[in-house]
């Protein structure tokens, strides 16, 4: 075969892999999926008061922002729950850890409070170190707690956590204070209220819009922001929601990272010790594995890099508080229920789930509420569920739809529920917590030669493996 050839047929092979993956593989289901949800929030954009391009694309970028969210926090729990059958109810309380460690380095030496004044790379490796050091402490339990008493544990943790950032002991203190041969440094967490983070993720974003990225109504645009801005500006996209689309397609290579890792985490023998304590610790601890040591370790990587997604989540605003939504215990159980609908155990099902439950239950009833809202309803909503289902007598549902939209926060929580209800109903393990995971690091079916050899392969008692 000439060399032309041979170029021709690993190109061929590779388009054939690629088509066999979009078809039957991971990629294929995780477009399809994304593809139905695009189609969804196009709907509620056009349905919606903000119609044109700009609001379709500000619909996408919304979902697909909060879709790369859940994802990122999802994949870090999977790998506790999923891999190690560790019961971590506790994300909030790490995030909360690696946020606010974050802030502590990057904020300002004379800000209020003061921090250490170190730049963005330094306050994302210490956010992360400080919560896997964090998980190493919590995880010493985990040494001889399971199943609910761990999660009576990290549950416990992150109160302490967010009840310790709302004390107003630690509104303002000095670190070494009284240590000899160590320089005193003022820190704080600002109590109740909150911390400036005005170094954040988002910065190196900017950067690419405005030559003041920290400021940027101070300075004006650079070329390529000036170019870009322009551009989505002539189609009606707000410049607001072109540097949030920015940040979320950085988001979504941090998603392709997490995923990743977690990969390769799970193919490793490392990965294949964390299924057998899942499965069952005394037999794998009886294969002269040390378990309590696998624990911690992975514990201590997934706090890891849920400290890293809540650096991404909460300090792209720029400012951050204990009372942020962000570090309430209803956070952790929203990312738990996003993995239950994914399927625990399946990296692609934490994806997916992440997405659907950012789409679906989320974002979707806030769309849901001002398509009603725009078409529907008129005048005051009443303020019990009897005074609007009253009129119902009369065939006017219009104040039951009114009641029903002014509490839809109320709303996601009976969505969630009826969810919950039919997962275990129906699908119990979560759409992809069926798969069935090979155990060897190699594909056993593989009954090929050896790469670079040509025939058979030998079989064990000198012949060939086809006779």
């Amino acid at each position: 075969m000439s060399g032309t050839d041979g170029a021709s047929g690993t190109g061929t092979d590779i388009l054939d892999r690629l088509r066999a993956e979009l078809r039957e593989g991971d990629a294929g289901l995780i477009a399809l999926v994304t593809a139905g949800i695009y189609v969804l929030f196009t709907i509620f954009a056009i349905l919606g008061p903000s119609r044109g391009v700009g609001g379709v694309v500000a619909a996408l970028q919304a979902v697909t922002f909060w879709t790369a969210l859940y994802a990122m926090l999802v994949l870090a729990l999977n790998l506790h729950w999923g891999y190690a059958g560790l019961f971590n109810i506790g994300v909030a309380g790490f995030m909360a850890v690696g946020v606010y460690t974050f802030a502590a380095i990057t904020a300002p030496t004379g800000g209020s409070p003061p921090g250490l004044g170190l730049p963005l790379w330094v306050g994302v490796v210490g956010g992360m170190v400080m919560a896997a050091v964090a998980g190493a402490v919590v995880s010493l339990p985990a040494l001889r707690l399971r199943a609910d008493y761990l999660a009576i544990v990290t549950v416990a943790f992150s109160e302490i956590v967010r009840l310790t950032l709302l004390s107003t002991t630690f509104q303002q203190f000095t670190l070494f204070a009284n240590v000899p041969f160590l320089p005193e440094v003022p820190l704080g967490t600002g109590a109740g209220r909150g911390i400036n983070i005005p170094i954040n993720p988002t910065i190196p974003v900017k950067s690419l819009f405005y030559t003041n990225p920290m400021n940027p109504a101070s300075g004006g645009r650079t070329a390529l922001g000036d170019a870009v801005i322009s551009a989505f500006g002539a189609v009606g996209v707000r410049e607001t929601v072109v540097v949030s689309l920015a940040y979320t397609v950085v988001l979504l290579g941090f998603v392709a990272l997490f995923y990743w890792l977690l990969r390769r985490i799970g193919n490793s023998p490392f990965g294949r010790v964390l299924k057998a304590i899942r499965e069952d610790e005394l037999v794998a601890n009886s294969l002269g594995k040390d378990t309590r040591l696998f624990k911690v370790k992975v514990f201590m990587v997934g706090c890891a890099l849920m400290g890293l997604g809540g650096i991404l989540w909460e300090t792209q605003k720029g400012f951050t508080d204990p009372t942020s939504t962000t570090f309430m215990p209803i956070q952790t159980f929203y990312i738990f229920i996003a993995l239950m609908i994914g399927g625990a155990g399946s990296n692609t099902g934490s994806v997916l789930g992440g997405g659907l439950f950012a789409s679906l239950l989320f974002l979707g009833p806030q769309y849901v509420s001002r398509i009603f809202t725009k078409y529907f309803v008129s005048g005051e909503a009443p303020t019990t569920m009897v005074a609007a289902l009253e009129p119902l007598g009369a065939a006017d549902p219009g104040p039951l739809f009114a009641y029903t939209l002014q509490n839809v926060s109320a709303l996601r929580f009976v969505l969630v529920g009826v969810v919950l209800i039919l997962l275990m109903q129906f699908r119990p393990t979560g759409l992809l917590g069926h798969r069935k995971e090979v155990a060897a690091s190699v594909d056993l079916s593989d009954r090929g030669g050896r790469p670079g050899t040509k025939g058979a392969r030998p079989a064990a008692d000198g012949g060939d493996s086809d006779e």
